[in-house]
């Protein structure tokens, strides 16, 4: 199988586990190659100073943190309902009129065009004392909201840290997959030279050459193919750090996997998850909402009192001026009798929201479960696969270099070069995703687990 068909194969295999999260094993082909990024690069990352670029400039965790902010805001008695109001009120109306009256005294009052002025004011005070004690329940609510999403904030900040790591390890991956091309390119040139000698010498054809060249060319295509897909992915990681798609960008990193995860810890760790607690206060919000639904059929008792003040003058008739002020305080009382049942069904939809919210956590609890269980057998097989394959890259490393020495010695044919090309082409490709989808793996689980730092 050749350089570029075997890259093409693995490209889209391992593409599904991107999709997952990833990295690869640090210390391997890649990790930190100085040549695999472009000359144009100028912007070094870490790790580090990614997820801190991206929980900075993330427009998700923006959002997130607004919606703390405003339930922040919401959660106040006040909203509930269970604080006095206080309302004050004025008017003052100028007006002309006609005005024709006769007195049984005989005494008649004609005015035309006669000014009237009509003031009044109020500054009424309302206090509710009861209403099946909906406001508890509305408070109670409200707090939930805030701290439910409080929990949304930190399941968008777990999202957005293994994204990051899972774009960052990605464009390591890439890197690798280069330095495995340029290794095999080394190889191929010091087969051509070795050829090129011998044609002077008469011991080797154009056929050979012809051959060895075709080889060193498609691997020159087959580098500047993976080159591409290195810039797609920094370009990629770019976009989820929130900067400029088009800045420069250099990343030289090793990559360790973490050899200790435990499937127990996980699954035990998996009710700390921010989207299960997140669903825990769903059903505890929809619970709240069954109460304040339910309150609706209680007697609602409020005390008001007021301060009035008004005056009426006017510059002809019976009464020239009346004016009133005064204090007036007292209880009043509504209770529901009748209203079509609508309090009554929307207590009944409300109970069917509760049930619905269970079912929506138990839904999401096994999925989680699942995935948990499925990211740990992909991490324990790739972790068992990689001291095997850590050998199998080294040794096709010395057949490579060995079968190069046999080859300047006449002691091996181009076909055995080309297999030991092929043989260490595999290898190297085969180790980066071993360790990619470990680290993938690893990723996945911590950031179900609530874990990821």
């Amino acid at each position: 199988m050749g350089s570029l068909t075997f890259l093409k194969k693995y490209k889209y295999t391992f593409l599904i586990v991107l999709l997952c999260s990833g990295t690869c094993w640090a210390g391997q082909p890649g990790a930190g190659l100085p040549g695999a990024a472009a000359p144009a690069d100028t912007l070094a990352l870490t790790l580090e100073q990614a997820v801190a670029t991206a929980l900075k400039n993330s427009y998700e965790i923006e959002i997130a943190k607004n919606n703390v902010d405003a339930n922040t805001i919401l959660n106040n008695y006040g909203v509930a309902g269970g604080l006095p109001t206080v309302n004050l009120n004025a008017t003052n109306t100028e007006q002309i009129t006609q005005v024709n009256q006769k007195l049984n005294t005989g005494v008649e009052i004609n005015r035309n065009a006669a000014a009237g002025n009509n003031t009044q004011a109020n500054l009424s005070v309302g206090m509710l004392l009861y209403n099946g004690k909906r406001v508890v329940a509305t408070k109670k609510r409200l707090a939930e909201l805030q701290y439910q999403s409080s929990e949304v904030l930190n399941s968008q900040i777990q999202n957005t840290i293994a994204l990051v790591m899972t774009s960052y390890y990605d464009v390591v991956r890439q890197l690798s997959y280069i330095n495995t091309i340029r290794t095999s390119i080394i190889a191929s040139e010091k087969r051509l030279e070795i050829l090129r000698v011998r044609k002077e010498a008469g011991m080797a054809n154009n056929a050979d050459i012809f051959q060895a060249e075709i080889d060193l060319n498609t691997l020159n295509q087959t580098l500047l193919n993976q080159q591409m897909v290195a810039q797609v992915s920094k370009t990629e990681l770019l976009r989820t750090l929130t900067l400029d798609p088009k800045s420069a960008l250099t990343i030289k990193d090793t990559i360790t996997v973490d050899n200790n995860m435990q499937l127990a810890s996980v699954m035990d760790r998996l009710a700390s998850n921010a989207d299960i607690k997140a669903a825990d206060r769903q059903i505890r919000i929809n619970e709240l909402i069954v109460k304040e639904t339910a309150a609706l059929r209680y007697p609602t008792v409020r005390f008001n009192a007021a301060y009035n003040f008004s005056r009426n003058q006017t510059a002809a008739g019976l009464t020239l001026l009346n004016r009133v002020a005064g204090p007036q305080a007292g209880l009043s009382l509504a209770v529901p009798i009748y209203n079509g049942s609508a309090f009554k069904r929307q207590k009944q939809a409300a109970e069917i929201d509760t049930k619905t919210a269970e079912l929506q956590k138990s839904t999401l609890l096994r999925d989680y479960s699942a995935s948990a269980v499925k990211m740990y057998q992909t991490y324990q097989s790739s972790i068992e696969q990689l001291e095997n394959q850590k050998k199998n890259y080294a040794l096709s490393k010395q057949l490579l270099d060995l079968t190069l020495q046999r080859f300047e010695l006449i002691q091996a044919t181009i076909i055995d070069v080309r297999e030991a090309q092929r043989s260490f082409e595999e290898a190297g490709y085969r180790l980066i995703n071993l360790n990619y989808a470990a680290k993938a793996a690893e990723i996945e689980l911590k950031r179900l687990s609530n874990t990821l730092q």
